[in-house]
């Protein structure tokens, strides 16, 4: 049975020697799934002690934090989704001080520091805005992970340089740490870590930890603290194993169903025929008996049932067509009953694959492809904008309905930013896409990025245009980023506008920093002449064709080095 992160907390806060209390802290630790995609968050706040709704801004900052981090998307990565948060809460307290009576004096509204961890699979996820400080333990001493946002003008004067609310934007310091069983963190307001010594902490930690935190800030009190006290003090317990069951719940020890017959009933769906069948899965088309609907019912590959890899791909894709909601991505069907194999069910789309469509439509006009790639475009933006990348575009996966709506399909080589954080065991680098339609980042061995799936769709347009790949299949076969850049460009030739095959040379251009930052600039592009791709002259030889460029001065040479061999210089 697959092991969960478990977390020993101890937390301690008391007023000290002022009137109130303007420090907040909370820790929340979820049960699974929320557990593994999210993980467990732990945080506290301190109200400046000039304003009288400081400690409001603290304690609406922490709850804040806890309560809208959990809301966010689960494919969203720690660092997003907390990043995020912060700034929203950042830009609400800042437009509570400013409808306040002291608009004006920054020192007199809703400001204070915040100091969040994120304790996710084996990471710890650090932010930080103040003075408030984050330590690891290490032996008998403190290491400190967060740095003062504090500036000393003199010995007796400083002030506060961050702090949430004081600005419409905020500033986020942020840092990865990884984790180790038995590792311990404490989190300290100003209050106490000025007044502790590093000997007292450590030592102080071997008892029961809501004990050691409330040693630690009556510590602080008897050294003559003057300000509020807050304590919190985190114990790795167990660490998880990084396996996808914990996101999945049960659903890959599913039994494996076996191979679908036409009139055959399956789970409640009656079969009608085979759709498509490959080596790595099996679709049918079927009749759910219960509403009558026509759906689309996914097996597993015979071939890879035994690979725990393969089997934890096939059932996130249902998971991220849960997640999605876009017309142009394929919608799951969610069951209604008890499901007793492996399987998923997805909407049955009456059409045919963009492979087909390029088959019986070989020369398509430019408006009707700018049409499909803009369709396509909108569906990737719909996983871009969830952290996910789908990593296999090709026109396989791409259907177009008998109304000419697109929808991506098939998403078992999605990566999720927020689920490969669950799952730092498994690589996530592997190419699982077609080589074919691949960007050249993941053949080099690099991560991949929203430029990846705008390379695909970059391939996928310049093959609607002219029935070949632009690099043919040369770019398949290189494997370092200096191989790549020799390949050279297979220009379209005069069947478009000059402007449209520039803008699918740097679509598909090799260096992904090179390409367009965003889908919408290519969409925008393929209608809109660029007025750089425009009268322009042509590239230089090295930069159309490297190869062809330096075989040609390698002959310059040889020549001239031949001719003074034959005409030698006179004295």
């Amino acid at each position: 049975m697959a092991r969960d992160l478990k977390l020993a907390i101890g937390q301690y806060s008391d007023r000290g020697r002022k009137e109130k209390n303007q420090d907040f802290h909370g820790a929340i630790l979820p049960d699974p799934p929320l557990l593994g995609l999210k993980g467990i968050a732990i945080g506290l706040a301190d109200g400046i002690s000039s304003s009288d709704v400081g400690g409001v801004a603290a304690e609406s900052a922490i709850k804040g934090f806890l309560t809208d981090y959990y809301c966010t998307s689960e494919s969203w990565s720690v660092k997003t989704s907390a990043q995020r948060v912060i700034a929203a809460t950042n830009s609400w307290l800042h437009a509570q001080s400013r409808r306040g009576q002291h608009a004006y004096d920054k020192d007199k509204g809703y400001v204070c520091t915040l100091t969040v961890m994120v304790a996710k699979s084996r990471i710890a996820h650090i932010f930080h805005v103040g003075d408030a400080r984050v330590y690891r333990v290490s032996g008998h001493s403190l290491e400190q992970l967060t740095t003062d946002h504090r500036v000393f003008i003199s010995p007796e004067e400083n002030y506060l340089g961050r702090a949430l609310g004081v600005n419409p934007q905020i500033e986020i310091d942020y840092q990865a740490v990884p984790l180790e069983q038995g590792d311990v963190f404490i989190l300290a307001t100003d209050g106490v870590y000025e007044h502790v010594s590093a000997g007292f902490m450590t030592g102080a930690i071997a008892q029961d930890l809501d004990a050691a935190a409330k040693a630690i800030a009556e510590q602080a009190y008897s050294q003559g603290s003057p300000d509020n006290l807050t304590v919190q003090i985190v114990r790795v317990e167990e660490l998880p194993d990084g396996e996808a069951q914990e996101i999945l719940g049960q659903a890959t020890e599913l039994p494996l169903p076996p191979l679908l017959e036409p009139r055959m009933v399956f789970d409640s769906y009656l079969i009608q025929r085979q759709i498509h069948a490959s080596s790595r899965s099996h679709i049918y088309l079927a009749i759910d008996t219960d509403t009558n609907d026509v759906v689309t019912v996914k097996i597993p590959s015979i071939d890879l049932r035994g690979n725990a890899d393969y089997r934890r791909r096939f059932m996130m894709e249902e998971w991220v067509a849960r997640r999605i909601d876009s017309p142009h991505v394929l919608k799951p069907c969610l069951p209604s009953r008890k499901r007793n194999f492996l399987y998923t069910v997805m909407e049955f789309v009456e059409g045919q694959t963009l492979t087909q469509w390029m088959t019986d439509n070989p020369r398509p006009d430019l408006e009707t492809v700018r049409g499909i790639i803009e369709q396509i475009a909108a569906g990737l933006r719909a996983f871009h904008r969830l952290e996910m990348l789908h990593q296999d575009l090709r026109p396989d996966n791409i259907m177009i309905d008998k109304t000419g709506t697109v929808k991506i399909i098939d998403f078992g080589s999605t990566r999720i930013a927020g689920v490969a954080e669950a799952e730092p065991s498994v690589n996530h680098e592997e190419i699982l896409g077609t080589v074919q339609y691949t960007a050249p980042e993941y053949l080099s061995g690099d991560g991949g990025s929203p430029c990846s799936d705008l390379f695909s769709l970059g391939v996928i347009a310049y093959q609607m245009l002219t029935g070949r790949l632009p690099y043919g299949a040369e770019m398949a076969k290189a494997r370092t980023q200096s191989q790549q850049r020799k390949i050279p460009y297979r220009s379209i030739g005069p069947t478009v506008p000059t402007w449209i095959d520039r803008t699918l040379h740097k679509a598909v251009h090799p260096d992904p920093y090179r390409r367009y930052g965003e889908l919408s600039e290519l969409t925008f592009d393929l209608r809109h002449p660029n007025p750089a791709f425009l009268n322009q002259a042509a590239a230089p030889l090295i930069e159309r064709n490297p190869l062809l460029f330096w075989q040609v001065l390698t002959g310059v040479l040889v020549c001239i080095i031949v001719l003074l061999l034959i005409y030698p210089a006179r004295p």
